[in-house]
């Protein structure tokens, strides 16, 4: 399986575009099926980033829609936000892909943008927020392993 690894920077060009790091593109592309675009592009719901999601892994997200009331507000409320700010994106022969302006604004994205993998997917960030991001990620997940190991050694935390 291909996952998405590691934390990379590119710079954003004058028309909004950036290139998709090497490794990325691979990865998209050993998941990609015929006919499907390279992957979806959406604003994340929880963070001030952007969020690719290969087709797979968009279909999956998605699939609980289809066990819903198609006439339901829920089902609209959940098929607005997953669906009416995502774009399917393919690369050009750059690797480079075309972010739109809705897309760029809800990032705080101008001149660079840091990609960080996620493994199923990857996040598209502002420099300065993706660091952030990553500081108060690591603080969380130390505290959540220092729970974790008093409470399975009987120590306090």
């Amino acid at each position: 399986m291909s996952v998405f690894l590691g934390t990379h920077q590119n710079r954003l060009d004058a028309k909004g575009r950036v290139s998709i790091p090497s490794a990325f593109r691979t990865a998209l592309r050993a998941r990609a099926k015929s006919g499907e675009p390279l992957a979806i592009l959406r604003p994340s719901h929880l963070h001030p980033c952007l969020e690719a999601w290969p087709a797979d892994a968009f279909a999956a997200l998605t699939r609980p829609l289809d066990e819903m009331d198609i006439f339901s507000e829920d089902h609209d409320d959940l098929a607005t936000a997953l669906y009416a700010d995502a774009y399917p994106f393919e690369a050009d022969k750059e690797g480079r892909i075309l972010l739109p302006e809705s897309l760029r604004a809800h990032a705080g994205l101008t001149e660079q943008a840091t990609f960080m993998g996620l493994g199923r997917t990857f996040q598209i960030w502002n420099p300065q927020a993706a660091e952030e991001r990553r500081s108060a990620a690591r603080a969380r997940a130390r505290s959540l392993t220092a729970g974790r190991g008093a409470a399975n050694t009987g120590t306090p935390s």
